[in-house]
């Protein structure tokens, strides 16, 4: 599965952005999707992911509350709603797909495919 992500941009600090990722193919709803990010000179980190129905998902602690992950198989697209932005959110958003059931993996190793990246910027 190819992935392309959209939605970036800059926010203010308690601000919202909703970050898209259009995925090609037929099979889509056969993957677990997830989104990482990348701040400058960090490793890249797990943000949340979802189960391939939508109906179960995981979040890292530090977004838990603010941020919501969500799929529309009709639409073959994966967003990430994100609410009560703050300076430390700042950060290049991957979207990521993993084929099978397994949605609860933070590793990044553990996902095949990739989105580009688009940038997240959020001041104080």
């Amino acid at each position: 599965v190819q992935l392309q992500a959209s939605g970036g941009g800059l926010a203010q600090a308690g601000g919202s952005l909703r970050l898209s990722c259009a995925a090609s193919g037929r099979t889509f709803i056969s993957y677990a999707m997830a989104w990482f990010r990348q701040a400058p000179g960090k490793e890249r980190e797990f943000v949340a992911s979802i189960n391939q129905s939508g109906v179960r998902t995981n979040y890292a602690d530090s977004v838990k509350g603010r941020f919501t992950i969500s799929r529309d198989n009709a639409k073959n697209t994966v967003h990430l709603q994100m609410n009560s932005l703050k300076p430390e959110d700042t950060a290049a958003y991957y979207c990521a797909a993993r084929y099978g059931s397994n949605f609860y993996s933070r590793s990044s190793a553990d996902y095949s495919s990739w989105g580009q990246g688009t940038q997240v910027t959020v001041s104080s």
